[in-house]
């Protein structure tokens, strides 16, 4: 089956009108996108619990599908008609071939190397080094397949780190990577938990997919124990929040790792920590940062 790709650009008050009414008409999928990424105008956004929500940039590129039975006049009409005050200057109409999607897909996906001997690996590649320490994961629901900075901050820290035999807490497992990394590197226990049921299955099932024995549990759950290390790539705000359970979890002489942080938040977030840990490291990736404490 082929499909009609109509694409756009519109302000950011017009966004979500437009997404509705292009359901409305039928659209099987609306993409919305900053239309300035790659000059100095992108606009990077970053939302964190309790900002307010952003749904839009200033000037926004509009992509949205439909079957190739519709007429693309049609619906930029309808819209125009059904939104004051939208104007479309330009726009670009496609026709879209069959494609094996899963195929097309898979391609956009490689080996993520976070070092000479740690790699993450989609299952549907061949081993790349049978002597090296291969994490296999897919893209799914759950954060975590290794390519955001922040997870390869703490993959490469947890590489250099664990010398065997840790006792480890992944708070925010998400698809479980970090924990199953731990475990892989010599770890002797390791949980995680997370407030997503999503992530919890994911975890667990790539936790048996690497062969690897991890407990991972819902937040609601109660917590207990301390852990030689307690590893937290979420986002700052939560951190700077968990602050008082995640020291709790810490050893005396245990490590805290903590990312998801932007560089300009680092300050903000350790000082939420400064008051159970010493700075231990700081490591920076693309904007982003990890940072580790030494529990006192």
């Amino acid at each position: 089956m082929a499909w009609l790709s109509i694409e756009f650009q519109a302000r950011g008050i017009y966004v979500e009108q437009i997404s509705d009414v292009l359901f409305e008409l039928g659209a099987i999928s609306v993409d919305v996108s900053d239309a300035e990424v790659g000059t100095t105008n992108e606009a990077p956004i970053f939302m964190e619990p309790g900002e307010e929500y952003t749904l839009s940039w200033g000037l926004n590129r509009i992509s949205s599908m439909f079957a190739d039975t519709f007429e693309p006049e049609v619906i930029l009409n309808n819209l125009i008609d059904q939104i004051p005050g939208l104007r479309i200057v330009e726009h670009t109409i496609t026709r879209v071939g069959e494609e094996d999607w899963v195929r097309l897909t898979q391609s956009q996906f490689s080996v993520i190397e976070i070092s000479n001997r740690l790699r993450i690996v989609p299952s549907w590649i061949a081993s790349v080094d049978k002597n090296g320490i291969e994490i296999i994961l897919d893209p799914g629901l759950a954060f975590g397949t290794g390519s955001h900075p922040t997870t390869k901050l703490c993959l490469s820290w947890l590489e250099k780190n664990i010398s065997g035999g840790e006792v480890l807490m992944d708070y925010g497992c998400g698809s479980g990577i970090l924990a199953i990394a731990s475990k892989k590197l010599g770890a002797a226990e390791v949980f995680g938990i997370d407030i997503d049921e999503n992530a919890i299955d994911a975890s667990r099932y790539n936790a048996e997919r690497n062969n690897v024995d991890i407990s991972f549990f819902n937040a609601e759950d109660r917590i207990s124990g301390t852990y030689d290390i307690v590893v937290a790539n979420i986002l700052s705000n939560p951190l700077k929040a968990l602050a008082p359970l995640l020291a709790s979890l810490v050893r005396p002489k245990g490590r805290v790792v903590l990312s998801g942080i932007l560089a300009e938040q680092e300050s903000a977030v350790w000082n939420e920590y400064a008051a159970w840990f010493e700075k231990h490291d700081v490591i920076f990736d693309d904007g982003w940062c990890c940072l580790v404490g030494v529990k006192r």
